[in-house]
C-alpha cells in the first residue's frame, strides 16, 4: 500500500524514521521485525499525542529477569518529550505530574510487575489512572483543599511500561505488546553508554518534534486503512501509529500494516483472554465437541485433564463443581437467563451437568472463532464411558 505524503515537506519522515529504528537497532535485540517498527512509531507518536482520540501503552514484557526490558525502556527514555522515569510511583504523582504547569510527561514504567505481578498489593488506583489515560478524554477525579472540592485532573499521557510476566487485560487490550528474550549467543549489541550515546538520542528526539510539527496537519484527523482483520480495540491502539506511517511516506505504510497483523496476531495467541473466556472456549473446543450434553462430573474431569490449561491448578485447587457454576452463571444464554447446570438422565440416574444448547450464544458472543485443530480434538481417554 502506497501513501501521499503531506505537501513541501521540509523534512523526509520516511528517512527520519529509519534513523530511530536504526538507533534501537545498535542497543535492542527485539523478538521480531514487527516490534522494531512498532517501537519506531510509537516513539514518534508521543510527540503527537494531542492528535489522537486515544495512545497505545508500549508494554515490554518478558517471563524472565535479564532480557532486555529495562535497557529497551531507556533507548525509548532518550526519543520521547519529557520523559518521566517511574518506579513504584503513585497514582497521585502520576496523575499530578499529567496535569503539571511543565507539560504532559511521557511516562516510562520500569518493574511494572511489582505493581501488578501476584506479590503486589491492591493497585487498583494506579490500574485506574492507567485505564483513563488510555483515551484523550480520561480524567482522574479527587477532592481537592479544605473544602474537598471533586476536581478533575487529566490523565491523558503516553505510557510505557517493562516488567515481567503480564498485565491486567485492561491494560494489556490497550497495549502494543513486545515479549522480549534473552540474548541469544550469537546476538550482539552494541553497548549503551548514557553519557555517549544519550545525545545522539537526543537529537533524534529533536529531529522527531520537528517533523511532528510538520506532519501535524496530516495525522490530525486521519482515519487509516485498517489491515483486514484489525478492528474494535486492536484497531484504536493501532489507529495513531498507522497514521504516522501514511504521514512518513517511503515504505513505511506498508511495514506499519504488515507489523500490525504480526504484533495483533501475536497478542491474541498469547493472551487467551479472561478465565472466563478461557473456559468457555475449552468448553466448545475440548469438552463438548459432538455432545449435547455433559454431567458436571465430566465437565470437571476433562477440563481438568487439559494439557497447558489452568483449570487443575487455580491457586492450588483444581476448578470444582462450586467454581465452575459460578463463572458460567455470569454468562446468559440466547434466552437472556444465567448459564445453570440442569438435570441429565444417564444409565446411574440423574446428576447435574450443562447442556450445549445453552452455551452456544456465549460462545458465538465471546470465544474466537474455531480452528480446525481444535474443533478436532478429541475428548480425553478418561472421561470416554459415560453411558448417558
Amino acid at each position: 500500500m502506497t501513501s501521499t505524503q503531506p505537501n513541501a515537506s521540509p523534512m523526509d519522515g520516511a528517512e527520519l524514521l529509519n534513523e530511530v529504528e536504526a538507533f534501537h537497532r545498535r542497543f535492542n535485540i527485539f523478538p521480531s521485525q514487527a516490534a522494531y517498527v512498532a517501537v519506531t512509531l510509537w516513539n514518534a507518536h508521543a510527540h503527537l499525542l494531542d492528535c489522537f482520540d486515544s495512545t497505545p501503552r508500549l508494554a515490554f514484557l518478558s517471563p524472565e529477569p535479564g532480557s532486555g526490558k529495562s535497557r529497551a525502556l531507556e533507548i525509548v527514555e532518550t526519543l520521547v518529550p519529557r520523559p518521566m522515569v517511574a518506579v513504584n510511583a503513585s497514582a497521585a504523582a502520576l496523575f499530578r505530574a499529567v496535569s503539571g504547569p511543565d507539560g504532559r510527561p511521557t511516562i516510562l514504567f520500569d518493574e511494572i510487575d511489582t505493581v501488578f505481578g501476584p506479590k503486589a498489593g491492591d493497585n487498583e488506583e494506579l490500574r485506574g489512572f492507567l485505564n483513563a489515560g488510555h483515551r484523550r478524554t480520561g480524567v482522574t477525579y479527587r477532592c481537592v483543599g479544605d473544602s474537598q472540592t471533586v476536581t478533575p485532573f487529566p490523565s491523558y499521557t503516553a505510557v510505557a511500561v517493562a516488567g515481567l510476566g503480564s498485565l491486567p487485560d485492561t491494560i494489556l487490550t490497550r497495549s502494543v505488546i513486545i515479549r522480549m528474550r534473552r540474548r541469544a549467543r550469537n546476538e550482539t549489541i552494541e553497548p549503551f553508554r548514557a553519557r555517549l550515546h544519550e545525545q545522539e538520542g537526543h537529537a533524534l528526539r529533536d529531529r522527531l518534534a520537528d517533523w511532528a510539527e510538520q506532519a501535524r496537519g496530516w495525522v490530525m484527523g486521519a482515519w487509516p486503512e485498517m489491515p483486514d482483520g484489525v478492528s474494535d480495540r486492536p484497531a484504536d491502539v493501532w489507529e495513531g501509529l498507522l497514521a504516522i506511517a501514511d504521514a512518513a511516506g517511503g515504505d513505511w505504510p506498508d511495514r506499519a500494516r504488515e507489523a500490525c497483523v504480526t504484533l495483533v496476531k501475536a497478542s491474541q495467541a498469547n493472551d487467551k483472554g479472561s478465565l472466563g473466556i478461557r473456559l468457555l472456549t475449552d468448553l466448545r473446543d475440548h469438552v463438548l465437541i459432538g455432545i449435547d450434553r455433559l454431567p458436571t462430573i465430566a465437565i470437571l474431569d476433562r477440563l481438568n485433564a487439559l494439557d497447558d490449561a489452568p483449570w487443575a491448578d487455580l491457586n492450588g485447587k483444581p476448578l470444582d463443581n462450586r467454581r465452575l457454576s459460578k463463572m458460567l452463571g455470569e454468562y446468559m444464554t440466547a434466552d437472556n437467563d444465567p448459564i445453570t447446570s440442569r438435570n441429565i438422565r444417564t444409565s446411574g440416574g440423574i446428576l447435574k451437568g450443562f447442556f450445549a444448547k445453552d452455551l452456544e450464544d456465549a460462545w458465538t458472543r465471546y470465544c474466537p472463532p474455531p480452528t480446525a485443530a481444535t474443533s478436532a480434538t478429541p475428548l480425553h481417554p478418561r472421561s470416554e464411558p459415560l453411558n448417558l
